[in-house]
């Protein structure tokens, strides 16, 4: 199973619902690894480092510094991008469906958009 790195403001409400509907999942949040103050690339640098898939909600500066680590040749960390008025039991169905559905190969180097379809 994928294993993930939850961004600073990303909604509590659908991390305790994804560690309701799975004990096993591994969450690790931003703030309890000294960087809920760190910019968005260092929190990608340590994602990328540590091959968690990133999931924020943060549409105006992920995507483009993601991709730029791709340009730059940098390894480039999975990002599950979740919009934020997502309904959270929608967003907790999808998020779990493509953490037992999608390889690490299929997520790499990739900004997945949420809702899916």
């Amino acid at each position: 199973m994928i294993a993930f790195l939850v961004d600073q403001n990303f909604n509590a409400h659908i991390v305790d619902g994804l560690t309701r509907r799975n004990s096993l999942m591994e969450l690790i949040h931003v703030r309890d690894i000294g960087l809920a103050a760190a910019d968005d690339i260092v929190v990608l640098e340590r994602a990328a480092i540590q091959g968690l898939v990133l999931l924020t909600h943060d549409r105006q500066t992920i995507p483009s510094f993601a991709y730029q680590r791709i340009v730059a040749g940098l390894p480039m960390p999975r990002v599950f991008l979740v919009r934020d008025d997502m309904p959270i039991a929608q967003a907790i169905e999808q998020i779990l469906i493509a953490a037992y559905c999608f390889s690490s190969e299929e997520c790499n180097g990739v900004v997945r958009y949420f809702p899916i379809g």
